[in-house]
């Protein structure tokens, strides 16, 4: 009777042993698909900023007209992250990501074969609308499948797919540009966006949290706990702070390689690869930051902040060096990505997503990203003036003060010092 009893407890533990293997298993399969699926967004946005120089020369685009095309699609972005994360809510992450990736290929296709930049600054758009599924719906499925405890690290090393998205993406365009002109630029990353929505459709799955307790049963409840939500102080804070760290991003993502280009004189592949040192700064940054975020007794907010006063003076310092050769440059943009990208990713990312609880993480990312996204839409118009009247070297001291912008605007939170309801007297948002 003793050995008849033992029989099924023992098969009781392997069978659950055996259930959470696979959890496990399907949790990294989730986490891998939803990192090369957010990567793969960056080569329906890198293509433009790499092409511009050349676009420019060849084609006569004013600076005023590139930025105008940065602007259409940054408008749109803006716009699309606010109903993207409400839709993402409630259709799920898959077919939000899969639907936004085809969107952005069909555009990026497109724009490589017209001509002229009002149709430019169209297809730009909907590619801006297309790309504003991304954020909000990968870090939807990347809260299904984390917890409170560990959603710090787990976030750190997942937020690297936009950095070496970025960099992958970079390199794709300049070499397609370089071997077969700047059409191409937009033709290759379309064929690529398109194969990796297909792997998103056969890959990404649900997680466990999007069935926990206290899910809204009716369309109404849901409504009401997302409006609850977009009115936390909390997550307005976020989305303030992240306005000026946007501007910021953007300005180096979509000018740095113009900027080397054609004020200290690189050719245009070459100003693409030096760029690329901001992104490589970037994992670190973000790795770094998102780790120590659940190690530390201060809030994601804090550390933020701190990481928001270094960038002010590594923006100074990178406008003083950069001109002093490859090796100043690559080291003073790196320093600056670290700096940059880990409160990015923090405040838009695990921060967000605990702003938004279980039901509505892709409500709360994509209002983040979206306020975010108004300020990089803003870059679009002001940048290139700036350039005209007091000259590109004037870049670096204008997002230096940005920052101490983006410093200010995060202060509330961090007064206020939340604790998130889940993972331990430690653990803070």
């Amino acid at each position: 009777m003793i050995e008849e009893a033992a029989a099924p407890a023992g098969e009781g533990a392997d069978a659950r042993a055996g259930e959470h293997a696979a959890r496990g298993g399907r949790r990294v399969v989730a986490w891998l698909t939803a990192w090369i699926a957010y990567g793969g967004y960056y080569f329906g946005r890198k293509g433009f900023s790499v092409a511009k120089k050349t676009m420019r020369d060849s084609l006569g685009i004013s600076e005023a007209a590139l930025g105008a095309i940065d602007t259409a699609y940054l408008a749109a972005y803006a716009v699309g992250q606010l109903g993207s994360g409400y839709v993402g809510d409630r259709v799920g992450a898959r077919r939000l990501i899969v639907f936004g990736l085809c969107l952005s290929a069909a555009a990026c296709a497109a724009f490589g074969y017209a001509g002229g930049a009002l149709v430019w600054g169209a297809l730009y758009a909907v590619n801006g609308l297309g790309q504003a599924t991304g954020w909000p719906g990968t870090t939807r499925a990347m809260a299904e499948w984390t917890t409170p405890r560990n959603r710090g690290t787990v976030m750190s090393l997942w937020a690297t797919c936009y950095q070496v998205g970025g960099i992958v993406a970079t390199a794709f365009a300049g070499r397609m540009l370089r071997a077969h002109g700047w059409r191409a630029a937009f033709h290759g990353p379309a064929v690529v966006m398109a194969a990796i929505a297909l792997l998103v459709a056969l890959l990404l799955r649900p997680g466990p949290a999007s069935a926990s307790p206290g899910a809204p049963s009716s369309t109404g409840e849901r409504r009401a706990l997302q409006l609850a939500v977009l009115r936390d102080r909390l997550l307005w804070s976020y989305g303030a702070s992240y306005f000026f760290i946007k501007y910021v991003r953007y300005a180096l993502l979509f000018w740095l390689p113009y900027y080397l280009s054609s004020t200290l004189g690189y050719a245009a592949d070459r100003a693409a690869y030096l760029s690329t040192g901001f992104e490589v700064g970037g994992i670190v940054g973000v790795i770094a930051i998102g780790s120590l975020s659940d190690r530390t007794r201060l809030s994601r907010a804090g550390l933020s902040l701190l990481a928001l006063c270094g960038l002010s003076a590594a923006l100074l310092a990178a406008g003083l060096l950069c001109g002093r050769g490859p090796g100043f440059a690559l080291a003073s943009f790196a320093l600056v990505g670290a700096l940059l990208f880990g409160p990015d990713a923090l405040l838009s990312g695990a921060a967000a997503q605990e702003a938004g609880g279980p039901h509505a993480p892709a409500t709360a990312t994509g209002f983040v990203n979206g306020v975010g996204s108004l300020g990089g839409m803003i870059e679009g118009l002001t940048l290139p003036l700036l350039g005209a009247r007091l000259g590109w070297h004037a870049m670096f001291p204008a997002l230096a003060a940005l920052s101490v912008g983006a410093v200010v605007a995060l202060l509330p939170a961090v007064i206020r010092r939340p604790a998130v309801a889940a993972a331990g007297p430690a653990r803070k948002r």
